[in-house]
C-alpha cells in the first residue's frame, strides 16, 4: 500500500509518517524543505515541492492509494487553498480515500447544534481565523464525493502517548479538554484501515 502524507514535518504529521513506515507502507511526502524530514527509510520517498503548486501535487500523488493530510493553517490560508488542488489530483488518479487532521472548532456544537463549535459559545477561543480555514477545507471535502474523514483534536499539547482516548462522530466527547500529539497521530493512522468514520468528523479528546 502506498500513501502520500502532507504536512509530514509537522508535529502530528511526523508521527503519522513513523506509523506508516512501521506498518511497512510505502510513503511519499511532499515538503518544501526536505532537510526538515528527519526520518530516513528505504520505503520513504521525499519530494521537494509545495502543496499550492498543482504540478507538485500531481507528481507526489502518482501511484498513491491513500492521502493523509496533517497540514495546519500556520496563520495562512494554505490549508483551504491547497484542498481543491489535492481533491482534483486525487480524482485525476482515481484515488478515493483521504484522511485529514482538522480542529475541534469544526465539530458540531452541543449547545447550538445548528452551528459549528467555533461559531458558538462552546468555543473559548477569541480568534477564529484558523477554524475558518479548517471550515473551508471541510466544505471542499464534503462536496468532493471522496471517502473522507477529518480527525478533530481539541487542545493539542505535545504530551505523551497513552493509547487511551475517546472519539465521537461529529462532536467533541463531553468534557474533553485536551489530547496529545502522539495520540492524535495514532487515531489518524488508525483510520487508514477503518471505514467507520468515512464522510464524518471525529471528535478526539481524553
Amino acid at each position: 500500500m502506498n500513501c502520500l502524507i502532507l504536512g509530514a514535518t509537522g508535529r502530528v504529521g511526523s508521527h503519522v509518517v513513523n506509523h506508516a513506515l512501521q506498518e511497512n507502507y510505502r510513503v511519499t511526502v511532499l515538503v518544501r524543505t526536505p532537510e526538515n524530514a528527519k526520518t530516513e527509510h528505504e520505503n520513504l520517498t521525499i519530494i521537494k515541492g509545495n502543496v499550492l503548486n498543482t504540478n507538485d501535487i500531481i507528481r507526489a500523488i502518482e501511484g498513491v492509494d491513500i492521502v493523509i493530510s496533517a497540514l495546519n493553517t500556520d496563520g495562512s490560508t494554505t490549508l483551504s487553498e491547497s484542498m481543491p488542488l489535492i481533491i482534483d489530483a486525487m480524482k485525476g488518479q482515481g484515488i478515493r480515500r483521504i484522511i485529514t487532521v482538522g480542529t475541534a472548532g469544526i465539530l458540531q456544537s452541543r449547545t447550538s447544534p445548528e452551528l459549528l463549535r467555533y461559531q458558538s459559545s462552546e468555543s473559548k477561543r477569541k480568534l477564529t481565523r484558523a477554524a475558518e480555514d479548517h471550515h473551508r477545507a471541510y466544505d471542499f471535502l464534503k462536496a468532493s464525493g471522496l471517502d473522507w474523514t477529518i480527525v478533530c483534536p481539541t487542545y493539542l499539547p505535545d504530551g505523551e502517548y497513552t493509547g487511551q482516548y475517546r472519539v465521537e462522530r461529529d462532536f467533541l466527547p463531553e468534557g474533553g479538554a485536551k489530547i496529545s500529539v502522539p495520540d492524535t497521530a495514532e487515531c489518524t493512522w488508525k483510520q487508514v484501515e477503518c471505514d467507520k468514520y468515512i464522510g464524518a468528523r471525529i471528535g478526539l479528546a481524553y
